[in-house]
C-alpha cells in the first residue's frame, strides 16, 4: 500500500527532472545571438588572450 505513492513520486521525479532540464536548455538556446564569421573569430580571440 505504501509502495504505490513512493513509486508514483519516483516516477514523477524520474520523468519530470529531464523534462525541466530540457526546457531550461531550450530557453537558453533561444536566447542565443547569431554571429557572422568575423564576429565569432574576434570573440574567440578575446577568450584566448593570456591573462597577466
Amino acid at each position: 500500500m505504501t509502495g504505490a505513492p513512493v513509486f508514483a513520486f519516483a516516477l514523477l521525479i524520474g520523468l519530470g527532472a529531464p523534462l525541466l532540464l530540457y526546457l531550461f536548455v531550450r530557453s537558453e538556446h533561444d536566447k542565443g545571438e547569431t554571429m557572422d564569421r568575423e564576429a565569432t573569430e574576434q570573440a574567440a580571440r578575446r577568450d584566448t588572450r593570456s591573462r597577466e
